[in-house]
């Protein structure tokens, strides 16, 4: 449940400062813009070539502007030609002496931002500048100054950008709060994933993973009559309804039993979820203008289907309220969570002593949890499913972890910790595809950037209200702290790694946190962002871990899978989280070793 926090992909959309970033920072953007209508980023996943690496640069400063001037007027010259002149106008004509890329606006279109920025810090190193119209961030793919950011000095930075895009649906929900709500949230909110908790919630992964597994050997069932041996599905969309359904569950007790059924509320969260994401990706927030809500088509449906979810969650808080029972934190996590009926963490929340939250800050709470654990994993199975495929060797590795541990047993939270090499392949998945790619964060006063590897020894100085894209894509590939970055290998973590020439890095220790459920910004010293880092890092990392291993593991203990097609042939699109644009259309087939 990477809580969308700190993320979206469309950052720098057109708006009244011209720009803006469909993620988490002030509006300004127009990189992403995967769901708007007019624009789709998508790609080829892990087919796109990436460049040699070049000895990095010192940390220059990049501005896209246009080139090749003589061509004829396409729609990407004519963007150009408008970011130049918005620059401009709003900038008086120069950004000062910053050395200026020789990328152009119309370099974004065709392929999600993540990777351009990728291709620019092999360019230009681990700390650089890009500039878009009158707007500038700072991108950073450098596990030093990530921890300095994340960790170090993280009470100086907010989430900007995110808060004003996401503020509509989540409200002072964890991703988009200030300071001050956040801090007042979280103390009630992380003590709600204690071990009971989680002990239970694996019990209800398995039930909602099991009605999944029952769904596709009916259907396996009816190709078997026809003299098929296997069935096609979009893997994709069946992930999504069962993380829909495990969230339902395990958050606020309702089940939406969207593996099987629709219904109006399931119709409304995926449209608000729809929204969720094009608001992250589309470069002029319309939204904001005035009776944009009740002219334009789109909106009016989000404010249908906003009313719809609001109440249905105003009755299950109702209903909490109603049968309140409410007693210390303490004597809360000693409840029998394996058999209460209910033991979502709406309910923890509720019956706390102290807690006293309004129905109008549960209500955000619930809803961001909703958003940012769906999508999450969601795209963290369809990518470990996309990889696996490519590489049977691995199947046959996992599932005899999984036949040594379970057997035809279901998993237990023991038996979750035994199930070390399917863990690792969540992991690696969230590696190569990370769930945002990008964390953005915003300055709230002067600051001091470490130099990172290769860059300046004196650091970067700052200004408050400096926008920063701290890419996590770039750090779980880069080629400095990563061997053969770019490969499915699920084992890399369990192997230690150290470059003594990487002064300020601590390097890659499996041993550094022990016992932790998985590989994380501990063991890597910030290398490995799976799930953020430092005070704000996500509540909810031990819930989705768990979750997508069940997952995975109750889909390779009765399957085989393999892609319907080539691996080229599945197109990635970005919004909130890395997803397909058309889905991740397998051939399920009963093992063949069973």
């Amino acid at each position: 449940m990477v809580l969308l926090a700190t993320t979206s992909t469309s950052v720098l959309q057109l708006s009244s400062t011209v720009c803006h970033g469909g993620f988490q920072t002030t509006q300004v953007g127009f990189m992403g813009i995967s769901s708007s209508p007019f624009f789709h980023f998508s790609s080829k996943p892990d087919t796109i070539p990436h460049l040699l690496c070049s000895k990095p640069k010192g940390p220059p400063f990049i501005r896209c502007q246009s080139t090749n001037t003589n061509e004829p007027k396409t729609r990407r010259n004519l963007l150009d030609n408008a970011s130049n002149l918005l620059t401009t106008v709003l900038s008086g004509g120069s950004l000062g002496s910053l050395p200026t890329a020789e990328g152009a606006v119309s370099d974004l279109f065709g392929r999600p931002l993540f990777f351009s920025l990728y291709d620019w810090f092999l360019e230009h190193g681990s700390v650089y500048k890009l500039a878009f119209g009158p707007k500038a961030f700072v991108v950073v793919s450098d596990p030093i100054v990530a921890r300095h950011i994340l960790r170090e000095n993280a009470f100086s930075y907010d989430k900007g950008i995110l808060a004003e895009i996401l503020e509509p649906i989540m409200g002072k929900g964890l991703i988009p709060a200030d300071l001050d709500t956040w801090k007042q949230r979280r103390r009630v909110i992380v003590p709600g994933f204690h071990a009971l908790y989680l002990e239970a919630m694996v019990k209800i992964f398995t039930n909602c993973s099991e009605r999944t597994i029952l769904k596709f050997e009916k259907l396996l069932e009816g190709e078997h009559s026809s003299g098929g041996n296997a069935i096609e599905l979009d893997l994709e969309a069946e992930f999504s309804s069962l993380a829909l359904d495990i969230i339902g569950l395990g958050v606020f007790n309702y089940d939406f039993g969207s593996v099987t059924k629709e219904s109006p509320v399931i119709k409304a969260v995926y449209g608000t979820l729809f929204e969720a994401e094009h608001r992250s990706t589309f470069y002029i927030p319309y939204w904001k203008f005035p009776l944009a809500r009740w002219i334009v088509p789109r909106q009016r449906k989000f404010q249908n289907d906003l009313k719809v979810i609001n109440d249905c969650l105003d009755g299950l808080i109702k209903n909490a309220k109603d049968t309140r029972q409410e007693t210390d934190v303490e004597k809360l996590q000693q409840r029998d969570y394996l058999n209460l009926k209910d033991a979502s963490l709406l309910r923890f929340l509720v019956d706390m002593r102290g807690a006293d939250a309004d129905d109008r800050q549960l209500r955000d709470d619930l809803m961001t949890m909703l958003i940012a654990g769906h999508e999450t994993t969601a795209a963290v199975l369809t990518w470990a499913v996309f990889f696996l495929a490519q590489n049977p060797s691995k199947i046959r590795k996992a599932q005899a972890e999984i036949d040594s541990v379970l057997g035809q047993e279901r998993p237990t939270l023991e038996s979750l910790q035994k199930l070390e090499y399917v863990r690792l392949i969540v992991m690696e998945s969230l590696r190569l595809y990370p769930q945002p790619p990008l964390l953005i964060r915003r300055a709230l006063k002067p600051d001091v950037l470490p130099g990172g590897y290769k860059g300046d020894k004196d650091g970067y100085s700052i200004p408050a209200g400096t926008d920063i894209f701290v890419s996590v894509y770039n750090l779980h590939r880069s080629p400095y702290f990563w061997d053969r970055p770019h490969e499915f290998e699920p084992e890399r973590f369990l192997e230690q790694r150290k470059d003594v020439d990487i002064e300020g890095w601590s390097g890659f220790d499996p041993t550094r946190s022990p016992g932790a459920l998985y590989p994380n910004e501990i063991t890597s010293d910030y290398a490995f962002l799976p799930f953020g880092g430092g005070p704000r890092k996500c509540v909810g990392d031990q819930f989705a871990v768990m979750e997508s291993t069940v997952g995975l593991v109750l889909l390779l203990q009765k399957f085989d899978v393999e892609l319907k097609g080539s691996p080229e042939s599945v197109e990635l699109v970005t919004g909130a989280t890395i997803h397909t644009k058309n889905g991740l259309w397998c051939k399920l087939k009963k093992r063949s070793d069973k």
